[in-house]
């Protein structure tokens, strides 16, 4: 069955770095485009950052432009994400996820499977 395994979170001070990590498996994982999100405590699950099937294509919320960058080693069936001058603000539970159709889309309910997430928390 279809399985996605983040890693990577942790603590870090602020202006840091983490790069997460999210290993799938039960699909052609080449064939889909991965996304990103995190759910903070109290708030909706927003969306990070997407990535098309061969990694030619990435799309970003505003608030990580230029501070996170998405990446995928299809050989490894993995996704990254790696987060530079982290913000108290990007503490939260981060998501893997795979999009159920072909388009980039930033709605969690067109992504059909999760992965259990993984903390990351940013100390001011």
């Amino acid at each position: 069955q279809v399985q996605l395994v983040e890693s990577g979170g942790g603590l870090v001070q602020a202006g840091g770095s983490l790069r997460l990590s999210c290993v799938a498996s039960g699909f052609t994982f080449g064939t889909k485009i991965m996304g990103w999100f995190r759910q903070a405590p109290g708030k909706e699950r927003e969306f990070v950052a997407a990535i098309s099937w061969i990694g030619s294509s990435t799309y970003y919320t505003d608030s990580v432009k230029g501070r996170f960058t998405i990446s995928r080693d299809n050989a490894k069936n993995t996704v990254y994400l790696e987060m530079n001058s982290l913000e108290p603000e990007d503490t939260a539970i981060y998501y893997c996820a795979r999009n159920a159709g072909g388009k980039f889309t930033t709605t969690p309910h067109h992504y059909d499977y999760w992965g259990q997430g993984t903390q990351v928390t940013v100390s001011s």
